[in-house]
């Protein structure tokens, strides 16, 4: 019972694509190596000791995490700190550790759209664009016999992804002429004579970073010697990718009745709130939400005209900024994203039943929140 690390990955990273994280974060794989085979893979949001004891005991050979484990470089590699143990561990039991951060919060139904579906938050905007993907498209012409093939391997590779529609082509059908030389080795026809096919011309938008992919499946499967196609670089709305989301609540909500619900929704003992002092019985519609620790971008939060602002790891003078410019801002912790271990679950079973692997998928039962309300 076991699949090769890569094809999951692979499959990982065409929902999670390490490209989507912010600049400088260290997303990917950490300990380890993908090249073997992999039994049980684990979910996790933080990679401390006593997950990886929970690893070690599950027989686990791949952890994903939210967080990444090295998020700064390791100075000295010895047994006594109990970190470097930790990696010391994870090496010893060969169980390969793989981490997907900020790229989680930025992606299409992420982290921070699973936060607004839970609140009920009806999303319209971004908090803060990241990433521009323009799209491009590739015009291929085949013979008639082998337009499902190709159609197939394009979409496959990536090609006729669009909004919420996936295997988008277009395929019109026409005469290919052509005259193989003397050095040709044609599919169809002979060397100096003039060859009239049935052919069909086949369509698909796909984003230009998998242009690469794209190009690869259509060689790959293309019956000539000298396949014909066109690759052209479009002016559409290109696709938009962005940290944080905006939205409204179906009603007003007095501040603290929504603070109950996030306390509900999340199931917190507590939260902290930052409130201006004219604004104590204030009424919120409009919600900025940024998982983690996204203080550093509340700036964004009143440009998007928000009520009030839900992040986590507020600092204390940070928190007297956001009072000065009248923004209320709730922080329920970081380790709501805790979220992220059932929803990937989910994902992965849904992988697990499309491609019919053979690995059991295992969400972490521990505990990671170092904080506890008194």
């Amino acid at each position: 019972m076991s699949i090769a690390a890569k094809t999951f990955i692979r499959r990982f990273e065409e929902f999670c694509p390490l490209w989507l994280a912010e600049e400088g974060d260290p997303v990917g794989l950490h300990i380890g190596t993908l090249d073997k085979s992999v039994k049980r893979i684990m979910m996790t949001l933080d990679v401390r000791p006593e997950v990886v004891a929970e690893a070690v005991a599950k027989q686990v050979d791949l952890i994903v995490a939210k967080h990444p484990p090295i998020f700064r470089p390791i100075k000295r590699l010895t047994s006594d700190d109990p970190q470097n143990a930790m990696y010391m561990t994870l090496v010893k039991h060969d169980i390969a550790v793989y981490a997907a951060h900020t790229n989680m919060d930025i992606i299409h139904d992420g982290l921070n759209d699973w936060f607004c579906e839970m609140l009920g938050i009806q999303v319209d905007d971004y908090m803060t664009r990241t990433h521009v993907e323009g799209l491009k498209k590739l015009v291929v012409y085949v013979p008639k016999a082998a337009a499902e093939k190709m159609r197939l391997a394009l979409g496959a590779a990536g090609a006729g992804q669009q909004g919420n529609y996936q295997d988008t082509s277009y395929t019109m059908f026409g005469e290919g002429r052509f005259t193989p030389t003397k050095a040709a080795q044609p599919l169809i026809g002979h060397a100096e004579v003039p060859e009239t096919v049935e052919e069909a011309r086949i369509e698909v938008i796909f984003p230009e970073k998998k242009q690469g992919e794209v190009l690869k499946a259509m060689f790959a499967v293309h019956p000539y010697e000298e396949p014909a196609y066109d690759l052209l670089s479009l002016d559409n709305d290109p696709v938009t990718y962005g940290i944080g989301r905006v939205g409204n609540l179906a009603q007003p909500l007095a501040i603290e009745d929504f603070c109950q619900q996030v306390k509900k929704v999340f199931d917190l003992d507590g939260l902290r709130l930052v409130e201006p002092q004219q604004d104590a019985k204030k009424m919120v519609q409009r919600i900025a939400i940024c998982g983690g620790s996204g203080g550093n971008f509340y700036l964004d939060a009143l440009a998007k005209k928000a009520d009030v602002y839900l992040t986590g790891d507020v600092y204390y003078h940070t928190a007297h900024d956001m009072q000065a410019h009248g923004l209320t801002v709730i922080d329920p912790g970081h380790n709501i994203e805790r979220v992220c271990i059932p929803r990937f679950i989910d994902k992965m079973e849904a992988w697990k039943k499309e491609q019919n692997w053979d690995v059991e998928f295992i969400a972490s039962e521990t505990n990671t929140n170092p904080f506890q309300y008194r």
